[in-house]
């Protein structure tokens, strides 16, 4: 029967290939969540894009429909002023700069 001989270079050898490998499947792995995290940004701004293009042509729609069609001025402005309002409001809170001023220490001084 033969025994196997296996010295301190061998182990140190196998112990520093299996790191090796363990470190290159996990950079592997951060560099495939980096990319899919990455991709999915990309579809939630192609997604933002369409349904905001999906209401916009509504609200055109509506609108063109009582312009066309209607010769009430109180309907015309209501219809006009209604989506210029929602508008309004939501591009107020995107442009609106909030800041809360915390300190960094502990205790409150500043």
């Amino acid at each position: 029967m033969t025994s196997i001989n296996v010295g301190p270079v061998e182990i140190a050898a196998g112990v520093g290939a299996l790191l090796a490998l363990f470190l290159v499947w996990r950079a592997g792995a951060r560099r495939a969540k980096a990319a899919a995290e990455a991709t999915r940004s990309g579809a939630r701004f192609v997604s933002l894009a369409g349904r905001v293009l999906f209401n916009a042509g509504l609200i055109v729609g509506a609108q063109w429909v009582v312009i066309a069609n209607s010769d009430d001025r109180w309907l015309l402005l209501a219809v006009l002023s209604l989506p210029a309002l929602f508008a309004s409001y939501s591009l107020t809170r995107a442009l609106t700069v909030t800041t809360v001023d915390t300190s960094r220490r502990r205790g409150g001084r500043r």
